[in-house]
């Protein structure tokens, strides 16, 4: 258990050492990857000079949001700046001039979220406030119990209609031996995932 505990706090470290630089140019509250919008996720939408524009909205499950003088605007799977140029392109009829700079920000990342069930010491539904890959949601949820199979275990996503089933061995890497683990061995955990672990 010790070694699996540094495990995670190691790798935990290079992916905060890796995402000390900022991913995109516009800000957002969530460090790491370039963050996608989520249903359920709470932005901050600023237009400089105009405060009657200026709030708070929730992406709603269906991944839109309502904003004055735009109407809805589909947020689900884009990123912060994506929506910035959607915004702007909305309000340039109601402008005779240059439109105000328009910012958006993640103010609560709270969309992103998955499930790990099986056999887990905590398993649940977790909302990390950032991006984690496959290791680290087993960590999250407590590490392996003691006959979980961890070269068995799977990740089952939605995609479309149908469901997705991803194979992950963490067998290796729960051990220590990190030889000959590539990067898509690991795999980053998307917000709607259920990772099952026999």
């Amino acid at each position: 258990m010790k070694r699996f505990i540094a495990l995670v706090v190691a790798l935990f470290l290079i992916a905060l050492g890796s995402s000390a630089a900022p991913a995109q140019s516009s800000p957002t509250s969530v460090p790491g990857p370039a963050y996608r919008i989520n249903p359920g996720d709470d932005l901050e939408i600023l237009v400089w000079g105009d405060e009657r524009l200026q709030r708070v909205v929730r992406v709603l499950p269906d991944g839109t949001f309502g904003f004055p003088l735009v109407g809805q605007v589909m947020a689900a799977g884009l990123l912060p700046a994506d929506l910035q140029r959607i915004i702007t392109a909305g309000l340039r009829p109601q402008y005779k001039d240059a439109v105000p700079q328009v910012t958006v920000l993640v103010k609560n990342p709270s969309g992103y979220s998955f499930s790990v069930i099986g056999k887990v010491k905590a398993p649940g539904t977790f909302t990390p406030g950032r991006y984690v890959n496959a290791l680290e949601a087993l960590g999250v949820a407590g590490g392996p119990t003691e006959f979980a199979q961890t070269s068995r275990i799977r990740i089952i996503r939605k995609v479309g209609q149908q469901l997705q089933s991803i194979p992950v061995r963490l067998g290796d890497a729960l051990k220590g031996d990190l030889e000959g683990i590539g990067p898509g061995q690991i795999p980053a955990i998307q917000s709607g995932d259920t990772m099952v672990v026999p």
